[in-house]
């Protein structure tokens, strides 16, 4: 609104804590709430000694956060009071953590919970993508197990395998396969399993292109990558899927696995697979606890390295 008359003058206001004077001294440390405070200048500033308001620059200079009278002060003397002015233009710079919550004026919830938007707004930090459960593999497992569904919670799940390999057994590492887990376990027997996979592999010798299908049907298990990899490749893979836990239809995943073949030989040089897609089934109704991964191929008895990450879109 506007003002008849001068604008009234805004500024950072502060009167410092009160200051014992030493016999013989002209120098004292101004503060504040126990801490130091530095005043623009001695202009900014209103000093009584004594019952007498003194001049600045000529009565008294300012350091830093130091005052020094134009001469040193005596016992009998006192400081009356040192008031601070600040910028009167502006508020200046606040001290670090002299800003409450209390001091804002966004709307909303102000909290160890929320954040603050750019309209000025605090919210609450969600997100509809959420990692479930995570394990990081760096010497021999024998498998490796990712936990934590809830259908009430999450519409679909994401599973990323991130360099993954066996242990190494002669110059090669073998294949991943997976399993489900129910209230009984693994599920390793019997033949609740079908899959099939299709990938292309390009090979780096003559820019051929094959490519393979192979199908299983009554097995028990779903293999992620169909060729055994040397002794430095890894693999990475996706898989997808939904409602593990219903108990009215099967279990659907859909997974993408990519990995470099780095061996030669008469038949195929190095390649690259880009990628392997898998379309595995496990045909039973029970609802699923989880996901087991396994080494399959090659005597590879471990898992030796890898990052197994499950994640969960929320509804």
């Amino acid at each position: 609104m506007a003002y008849i008359g001068k604008t009234p003058t805004i500024g950072n206001f502060q009167v410092c804590d009160a200051i014992s004077v030493v016999n013989g001294q002209a120098a004292y440390t101004m503060q504040v709430g126990g801490v130091n405070v530095s005043p623009e200048s001695a202009n900014h500033m209103l000093v009584s000694l004594n019952g007498i308001l003194q001049a600045p620059t000529s009565s008294f200079t300012v350091s830093g956060s130091t005052i020094t009278f134009a001469s040193n002060l005596v016992t009998g003397d006192v400081i009356d009071f040192i008031q601070i002015l600040g910028n009167v233009l502006d508020l200046g710079v606040p001290s670090d953590s002299t800003v409450s919550l209390a001091k804002l004026t966004a709307t909303g919830t102000k909290d160890a919970t929320t954040f603050l938007r750019g309209d000025n707004t605090f919210a609450t930090v969600s997100s509809d993508f959420v990692k479930i459960q995570s394990t990081t593999v760096s010497s021999n497992v024998s498998s490796v197990t990712l936990t934590g569904f809830d259908d009430s919670v999450y519409a679909s799940y994401l599973v990323r395998v991130n360099n993954a390999i066996t242990e190494l057994t002669g110059t090669q590492r073998g294949n991943i396969k997976m399993r489900v887990n129910t209230s009984g376990g693994v599920q390793s027997g019997g033949s609740d399993y079908q899959y099939i996979s299709g990938y292309v592999y390009r090979r780096f010798d003559d820019n051929s292109t094959p490519s393979s299908l192979f199908s299983s049907e009554g097995d028990n298990k779903i293999v992620l990558n169909g060729w055994s990899l040397s002794a430095n490749d890894a693999q990475n893979t996706e898989i997808t899927f939904a409602n593990p836990q219903s108990t009215s239809h099967a279990k659907i995943f859909n997974c993408s696995t990519t990995y470099w073949k780095t061996s030669s030989d008469s038949s195929d040089g190095p390649y690259i697979v880009e990628p392997q897609n898998v379309n595995g089934i496990y045909t039973q109704t029970t609802a699923l606890t989880g996901l087991t991964f396994l080494p399959e191929a090659n005597s590879a008895t471990a898992i030796a390295g890898g990052n197994f990450c499950l994640y969960g879109l929320k509804k």
